[in-house]
C-alpha cells in the first residue's frame, strides 16, 4: 500500500482513499437516516475548541474504538449501570447499530456545532429519564441519577484518553488535565455535575468506586459479542480481537482482577508495537468526509489542520 506523505498528514492512493472515506462516512451516519452536517453553520463553535486536546483525541479511529470498549467495561462493572445498559439498550441484540449511535453521539458532542450538540444531549437526557429498574441484587436505580451519570462520563473520558495515550502518542500531565477539563461543558449538559475535571479528580472517582464495582457474567458476554460481531469493515475484522484485548489492557490492574480478566486478555510486546504503529498512522490519515475535518471547515480551518498538529506534536 502506497502512502502519500505531505507535511505530516497522510493520504492514501486516491481510489483507496475514496473507499476508506466512504466506509468511515457510513460509520458516522445517523442510524435513523437523519443526516448531521458538521460543516454548517459556518463559524458556530463546538463545546470544545479546535486547538483542544479533545479535538486531537477524538479524531483517531483506533483510540475511539479501543477507548469505547474500555469505557463500557467499566460501566458494566457498576451493577446499576450494567442493568440499565444491558436490559434497556440494544447492545446485546444489535451491537453494531448501538456502537454507531454511540460513536456519532461522541462526534456531535466534540465536533458538532453547539446548538446541535445541545439538542442531541437534551434528547438523550429525555431517554435517560424513562430508564429505571432494579438490579438482580435488589438495588433500585434511575438512569438519570447524578452518581450514575458522573460514572458514565468518567469512564468515557478515561477510556478515550488512555487509548490515545497508550496506542497513539503519550500525553503529559497538563494535557491529561486539559482533556478532563474540556469535557466539563458536555458533562454539565448531561447532568453529570460531579464528573471529574482533572486526572486527580478521576483518580478520586475510581477510589470511591472500589466498594461498588463487581464481577458479572455480562462482562464476558459483552466481550464475546465484541469479538465476534461484524463491527469493522471486512479487511479490518481480523484485528477485532486484538483491539478488544487492547481495551482490556487499559483497565486498572485491580479492576481487571476483580472482573476476572486474567493474562489471557493481555497483549504481547509485538502486539503493542503493532497497535502503536497503527495508531500513529491513523492519527495522520486525513478522512475528509468525517466529522473532524468537516468541523474544521465550519470553523474556517484547512482540512489537515488537526493532522498537522499531530505531526508537530510527535516531532516536538
Amino acid at each position: 500500500m502506497r502512502l502519500l506523505r505531505r507535511h505530516g498528514p497522510l493520504l492514501l492512493w486516491t481510489p483507496l482513499q475514496r473507499r476508506v472515506e466512504a466506509i468511515a462516512s457510513d460509520y458516522f451516519a445517523a442510524p435513523d437516516g437523519a443526516g448531521i452536517d458538521f460543516s454548517t453553520p459556518a463559524g458556530e463553535p463546538a463545546l470544545t475548541a479546535p486547538d483542544s486536546v479533545s479535538w486531537q483525541v477524538f479524531k483517531n479511529p483506533l483510540a475511539l474504538f479501543v477507548g469505547g470498549v474500555t469505557a463500557v467495561l467499566l460501566e458494566l462493572a457498576e451493577p446499576r449501570v450494567r442493568t440499565g445498559v444491558w436490559h434497556a439498550t440494544s447492545f446485546r441484540t444489535d451491537p453494531a447499530r448501538r456502537l454507531r449511535s454511540t460513536g456519532l453521539a461522541a462526534m456531535v458532542t466534540v465536533y458538532g456545532p453547539r446548538s446541535k450538540a445541545e439538542g442531541m444531549i437534551a434528547a438523550i437526557n429525555r431517554r435517560h429519564a424513562t430508564i429505571h429498574g432494579v438490579t438482580p441484587g435488589g438495588m433500585a436505580f434511575r438512569a438519570d441519577e447524578q452518581q450514575l451519570l458522573d460514572w458514565v462520563h468518567a469512564t468515557a473520558s478515561f477510556g478515550f484518553l488512555e487509548a490515545f495515550h497508550a496506542y497513539v502518542r503519550p500525553l503529559d500531565a497538563a494535557q491529561r488535565d486539559s482533556f478532563y477539563g474540556e469535557g466539563r461543558a458536555s458533562a454539565l449538559l448531561y447532568g453529570a455535575l460531579g464528573a471529574p475535571a482533572s486526572q486527580g479528580q478521576f483518580e478520586q472517582t475510581m477510589q470511591s468506586m472500589c466498594g461498588i464495582l463487581e464481577p458479572s457474567p455480562v462482562v464476558f458476554e459483552f466481550l464475546g459479542i465484541m469479538r465476534n460481531a461484524p463491527l469493522l469493515p471486512g479487511p479490518l475484522r481480523m484485528a477485532q480481537g486484538l483491539l478488544i484485548r487492547a481495551a482490556v489492557a487499559l483497565l486498572p490492574a485491580w479492576v481487571r482482577e476483580r472482573l476476572g480478566l486474567d493474562s489471557h486478555w493481555g497483549l504481547r510486546p509485538w502486539e503493542r508495537m503493532l497497535l502503536l504503529r497503527a495508531g500513529a498512522d491513523a492519527d495522520r490519515l486525513v478522512l475528509r468526509t468525517c466529522p473532524p475535518v468537516r468541523a474544521c471547515r465550519r470553523m474556517g480551518l484547512p482540512d489537515d489542520y488537526l493532522y498537522r498538529q499531530a505531526g508537530s506534536a510527535r516531532r516536538a
